[in-house]
Parts: structure tokens; sequence; C-alpha cells
């Protein structure tokens, strides 16, 4: 039974060709929204559209990068062409990075940003006037890492730790206008994000250094989100290593310092060894 809540509401959800991106085209979708998902990739992007379509989820596929600011607008005005509206934007489009910020290219660290900060900063811009308007919702897909800086991947808790001060701060612009924003940050997630993270001259690494297996699925937290939406709730962490994550750091932050090293250390073909 489709929820009544997102009954002809039309979300919009960047980078959407796999992992939680795709997992939350299909989760709303099966719950009653009108569906647009964005790529880079226009093969992607087919695929994952026919998936949508596949299940009778009215859907719109965008070739789109999160990083340029041109690509974000044509976004929003095609999708209010298409659906005359926005409700709500789920800001997921994102990439991660390995290596040591003192063997890192500075390209790769502002390519981070681009995408995982900037892309939400520009997704947001654009779709806030439908969003005002039609109360709607924002989510940020952000991290653990949004809380917790982790070694060799500095870039990418730089860009969740812009993420989630901006929409802090937007939140507090718009908490008396109907505006609802999520913060979400699930812990380890089973997806390509680890495959595809860039190394430190731009590479991508090819294989997670992590057992993807013993990770939360893109399913369960797309479901945890769509439950977050509609309650309209702040900030939603996930998985048990994530909360006390957040919690030890915020009281414990020395001791965590040492806990992370070895975390991270053990993974396989780890940097910092």
């Amino acid at each position: 039974m489709k929820n009544q809540g997102l009954k002809d509401k039309v979300v919009i959800i960047t980078g959407a060709t796999s992992g939680i991106g795709e997992a939350c085209a299909m989760v709303f979708g099966r719950n009653g929204a009108k569906i647009v998902i964005t790529g880079r990739n226009q093969q992607k992007l087919d695929h994952t559209l026919g998936q949508l379509k596949s299940q009778n989820i009215d859907a719109l596929a965008i070739l789109a990068d999160a990083a340029k600011e041109s690509d974000i607008q044509q976004m929003a005005e095609k999708t209010i062409s298409h659906f005359g509206k926005i409700d709500v934007l789920i800001n997921n489009a994102g990439i991660s990075m390995r290596a040591l910020f003192q063997d890192l290219d500075l390209d790769v660290f502002k390519q981070v940003m681009d995408t995982n900060f900037y892309g939400t900063v520009y997704a947001t811009k654009y779709c806030l006037p439908e969003i005002l308007k039609n109360k709607g919702s924002i989510v940020g897909i952000s991290s653990i890492n949004g809380f917790r800086g982790t070694p060799a991947r500095t870039a990418y808790s730089a860009s969740k730790y812009a993420m989630n001060g901006f929409l802090e701060a937007l939140r507090t612009e718009v908490m008396n206008k109907g505006v609802h924003i999520l913060v979400a940050s699930p812990g380890f997630t089973a997806s390509n994000i680890r495959n595809g993270a860039l190394t430190a001259h731009g590479k991508s690494q090819g294989e997670s250094p992590r057992d993807e297996s013993k990770m939360m699925s893109p399913e369960s937290v797309a479901k945890a989100i769509l439950k977050s939406t509609l309650k309209r709730k702040r900030d939603l962490i996930l998985t048990t290593q994530g909360k006390m994550a957040v919690f030890l750091n915020k009281w414990l932050p020395s001791m965590m310092d040492g806990i992370v090293y070895k975390e991270m250390a053990n993974e396989h073909d780890s940097p910092l060894k």
C-alpha cells in the first residue's frame, strides 16, 4: 500500500544510479512519489530508469553532474517543466577518497568538495523556491564522517562537515516557513562508494578495503530515510557503531582519536601502515 503522505509528491534524488540514491528512488517511488533521478553516466541512468518504470513508478532521468552548477540549474528547470513542482530534494550525489593528506593532490580534494558540498549547495539553491512554496523537505545524505573525521579521508570528512554546517544554518533560516530539513548520517553501508573512492592522484581505487557483506544495505538506509522524512525528523544517525562514534567523539574525543586510528590502520592496504 502506498503512503498517502507521498502520493503525487515530486522527489529529486541526485546521484541515484547506485547505492543509497538508487535505493531511495525505489523506496520513495514504491510509496507513491514521482521520482527524478540524476547521474553522470547515461547508461546507468537508463538502467535505473528502466528499473523504476518496471515497478510502475512515474520517473524522469536527467543526465547531470552534481559538481556543475549549470547542470543542476537545468535539473531543477527540467523537473518543474516535466512534473510542475518539486516537493522533496535528496542530496545524495557523492564521492569518497582514500589517501594521506601529505600525498593527496589538491585537485582531488577540490573534486570531492565540488561534488559532495557544492553539489548540495547548488541543488538546494535551485530547488529551494519550490520547496518553500510547497513546504517540502530537503534531505542531506551525510555521513558519520560529518561528526568524526577519519585519517586518509580528509577531503571526504571536510565535505560532510561542510554539508552538516550548511544544512544546520539553512534549517534555522527556514524553520518558521514550513520547510523540513533532515541530515541523514549512515554508518558503513554496502555500496560502490569505496570501490570508486579516489586515490592520492585521482584514480579510482577499484576495490573496497572493507568487508561490504557485513554492512547495512542501501535498501535499509533508504527505508529509514523515508520514515524520517515522513516524520519530518531533524537528524538520522544509523548503525550502532555510528551512534557510538558520534557519542564518544562528543564526550571522549581524545580516546576516539586512538580508536579511529586503529580502525582505519587495520583496513586492507591502509595508507596508515
